[in-house]
């Protein structure tokens, strides 16, 4: 994979554009690219598609900028307080927000803006749009789906996040230790201030509607989130974080595995229980830090009992109506769902060796004061 540089003239030669905006990308960028060249072990399909992902967010970056430098009014557009689902992975956040999405007086963002959002804005605009479509990444890649799709399908921040090379993306997809610990402790001020940017750019010439974000990685950065969104509510789901662990184990070995031939279970492990137990650990803290009032909390088998009825009681806490329309789409999309949905796929036990007394170490507190399940 080319260096830094290299990738950089890349991007500026398949777009003819030049401004990359704020420079803050470039130190994730150096250090994501030392770890998958020293420590990812890479196969053949690995490279193409990690490397191919780099050059689209570096061309998206410099398509954002272009629309900003000719039309600068796209930066008095006002993001006003978005609803951030966050949560362990693997808790139903994903079904939360397909549920959210069929409200129409609101705004989710898709997976397809998400990958691309200046193409997006384009089509939008009556322009062409480009790049590939996630039915055709995931033919290339063989990867399953883990989690509902489709072209309206909403998506996480995730991508977003990797315009400042800044995410939870690239550890999913390949085994990058040295990133992965930068990542921990990095300030991510710089990234949410970057997917204001992308959202503004989204808003832009469209109904104004209020956005339903969610992201897991949310967690470990609530005090950056807050500083550039300090309106932002969130919605958090709950479930026995022993289930959420094997569930997103076996789902990031089974993607890594796409990319290397040398996935190593028990780092994907560790990696995992490090940096969930962290996340937990500050969000457990800025909710104590007077803001327990901003989150409203379901928990994961509620959810799947009675899903609209969860809906229901955020939105009367949000002081928002679910309207009959609203409440329609939602029954046919859960029965629709229902009927389709793939059954998830846990590695063995004892493939996966997760720890007890280790899980209940790190994520005791938080089972104790929101888990309706023990450890």
């Amino acid at each position: 994979m080319e260096n830094v540089k290299a990738l950089l003239d890349v991007a500026r030669n398949e777009t003819g554009l030049r401004h990359f905006g704020p420079d803050s990308f470039r130190e994730g960028l150096e250090i994501l690219l030392a770890a998958l060249g020293r420590q990812a072990k890479l196969n053949a399909l690995g490279d193409k598609i990690i490397r191919d992902r780099i050059v689209l967010h570096l061309k998206q970056r410099l398509q954002i900028e272009q629309y900003y430098q000719r039309h600068p009014e796209i930066d008095e557009i006002v993001v006003r307080a978005p609803l951030f689902g966050l949560s362990l992975p693997r808790t139903g956040s994903t079904v939360l927000s397909f549920l959210l999405e069929q409200d129409p007086h609101s705004r989710s963002l898709y997976r397809q803006e998400a990958a691309e959002p200046a193409a997006n804005v384009a089509v939008q605009c009556g322009g062409a749009g480009q790049g590939q479509s996630e039915e055709d990444f995931r033919r290339e890649t063989g990867l399953k789906t883990h989690v509902p799709s489709g072209v309206n399908a909403p998506a996480e921040c995730q991508d977003l996040m990797a315009l400042d090379f800044k995410s939870h993306i690239f550890q999913a997809f390949a085994q990058i230790p040295s990133y992965s610990q930068w990542l921990l402790d990095a300030d991510l001020s710089s990234t949410y201030s970057y997917q204001r940017r992308v959202l503004k750019l989204l808003q832009w010439q469209q109904p104004s509607k209020s956005w339903r974000l969610k992201c897991p990685t949310h967690l470990l950065f609530l005090n950056d989130l807050n500083s550039v969104f300090p309106d932002a509510r969130f919605v958090m789901t709950h479930r026995a974080p022993a289930d959420v662990m094997a569930s997103v184990v076996s789902v990031y070995v089974d993607i890594a595995s796409k990319f290397s031939d040398a996935v190593d279970v028990a780092y994907m492990r560790d990696l995992n229980i490090a940096h969930w137990s962290a996340g937990m650990a500050r969000t457990l803290e800025f909710r104590d830090a007077g803001n327990h009032g901003r989150f409203y909390d379901i928990d994961f088998s509620a959810m799947h009992k009675d899903p609209i009825a969860e809906i229901r009681g955020l939105y009367q806490w949000l002081a928002e109506p679910v309207t009959p329309e609203f409440e329609t789409a939602m029954a046919a999309w859960w029965e629709n769902n229902a009927s389709h949905r793939e059954p998830s796929q846990t590695l063995p036990a004892e493939v996966l060796q997760i720890d007890p007394a280790r899980l209940q170490e790190h994520f005791g507190d938080y089972s104790r004061r929101f888990v309706q399940q023990a450890v």
